[in-house]
């Protein structure tokens, strides 16, 4: 297996990543929102909000299929470069995203009519050179034969062929029989992802927008980033939920900035103390800046990350915490294999706590803990 300064990299069965995803496609989209003028000639408003809600099940359809049929689709790399390689998964959100976007809606929105699907097509550069596809046919059929196990028929085009010859393909019509207000969602998502998309300085992978339904962007106010929390939070239990829920909100209230990180693979909630900056930051430096975070990512699972730097400076106040957390401040955090000659378990980001029942026990010491850490930024 391939190396990098985590260790080997392994790879999550494509089952498990699908019940990963499935817990990001937000489970409360409102019935009515504003939209972007960008929409206003798409379809009509009520239509574009049924559709997104008729795509976000789709999606929900779409990880149970990957979870019961995925493994026949989804072949584990030898040599995988990073935790989230999963070739896969790219190919079938660059499809619905070429269907989306370079399709025309039926007069009646029941079908979407598509001439190129440009991410699995040869193109001329502007020297006239032949330019490969982004992906392969072959890796084209296999999404499509997928896509067909939830629910999506695709007409004029040969399916059950050994291979495909997609510059053969003159048109294709896509349907959805089940559910057709979907057609309208997906293109509407894929208008979105492409041309309204927010770029991260990290883990800014394309399309990922489609494949968590992030209706967000087709929104014409802005998201309370009280919402998006309740979002990430909510498959969490209840009393796991109000306890974060209650430090965002104690600690916006004390000043911290919460900038929000959000893919399909990770997932952040950094607050920073950055009132006192010479200058506006950019959302990557407040991020770096951070005291600690709400986090979500396929290894570790939804946790509190803290990154104090000052314990030294309260040692009576640790020594009234329960003792495990005491231990676990005691080790300190840094470098796995500099600090305790130990396999990298990403200890340089910070002390990692899980957001489960667990927690409970320990979060008014937690709260404590944070307070204390707070107050030296505070006192700059």
């Amino acid at each position: 297996m391939s190396t990098h300064h985590g260790g080997p990299v392994t790879l999550k069965p494509i089952g498990e990543i699908a019940k990963y995803i499935k817990n990001l496609i937000p489970a409360n989209i409102p019935e009515t929102y504003g939209l972007k003028p960008r929409f206003e000639n798409v379809a009509r408003e009520e239509n574009i909000r049924q559709g997104v809600i008729a795509f976000r099940n789709f999606l929900y359809l779409f990880c149970d299929r990957l979870i019961s049929d995925g493994h026949l689709y989804v072949k584990a790399k030898k040599n995988p470069k990073s935790a989230t390689d999963y070739p896969f998964l790219y190919n079938i959100t660059d499809l619905l995203a070429d269907i989306g976007y370079h399709s025309e809606l039926s007069e009646r929105g029941d079908s979407l009519l598509i001439t190129e699907i440009p991410s699995f097509t040869a193109s001329i550069d502007e020297k006239g050179n032949i330019k490969k596809p982004k992906n392969s046919a072959s890796k084209l059929l296999k999404c499509l034969r997928f896509l067909t196990l939830c629910g999506f028929v695709f007409t004029g085009i040969d399916l059950k062929a050994k291979r495909l010859k997609i510059s053969e393909v003159q048109l294709l019509e896509v349907s959805y029989p089940s559910d057709p207000i979907l057609l309208t969602g997906l293109k509407v998502m894929a208008i979105a992802d492409i041309e309204l998309r927010r770029k991260r300085y990290k883990n800014d992978h394309n399309h990922d927008n489609l494949l968590r339904c992030d209706y967000r962007l087709i929104k014409a106010e802005d998201t309370d980033e009280l919402d998006v929390l309740k979002d990430f939070l909510h498959p969490l239990p209840e009393k796991v939920q109000k306890l974060a829920l209650e430090l965002h909100r104690r600690y916006i209230d004390m000043g911290m900035t919460c900038v929000t990180i959000i893919s399909t693979f990770e997932v952040h909630f950094a607050y920073s103390y950055v009132k006192n900056s010479r200058r506006v930051l950019s959302s990557r430096e407040v991020y770096q800046r951070r005291v600690w975070e709400f986090a979500l990512s396929t290894r570790d699972g939804y946790c509190l990350v803290i990154r104090a730097k000052k314990t030294d400076k309260y040692g009576d106040v640790i020594e009234k915490f329960p003792l495990s957390l005491q231990e676990k401040i005691a080790k300190g955090y840094g470098c796995d294999r500099k600090l305790h000659n130990e396999p990298c378990q990403r200890g340089c980001q910070g002390f990692r706590i899980s957001l489960d029942d667990s927690i409970l026990d320990i979060s008014r010491s937690i709260e404590t803990w944070l307070d204390n850490e707070v107050s030296f930024k505070l006192r700059k």
